[in-house]
């Protein structure tokens, strides 16, 4: 599934970052890689999703999250 389709507060695993070379070194930069736990804060479905990475929170636009293929996380 894409990051995309993801719900609130629910935090799943980036598998794949499947956009322009560009962007994904600008999403590595900013620690967004592959194995990396990503929890969705806000995706109402319109304007950009919020999403917390890395003990920081980020919006991002949903071209973006559908270019962000994740898996979800057993709760623990």
């Amino acid at each position: 599934m894409t990051l995309k389709q993801g719900k609130n507060n629910q935090t799943y695993e980036v598998k794949s970052i499947d956009i322009e070379l560009g962007l994904e070194r600008r999403l590595e930069a900013l620690g967004l890689t592959e194995g990396t736990q990503i929890t969705v804060l806000n995706n109402d479905k319109k304007g950009s999703l919020t999403a917390k990475f890395r003990g920081t929170r980020f919006a991002m636009g949903r071209r973006i999250a559908d270019h962000i293929e994740v898996r979800e996380v057993a709760e623990q």
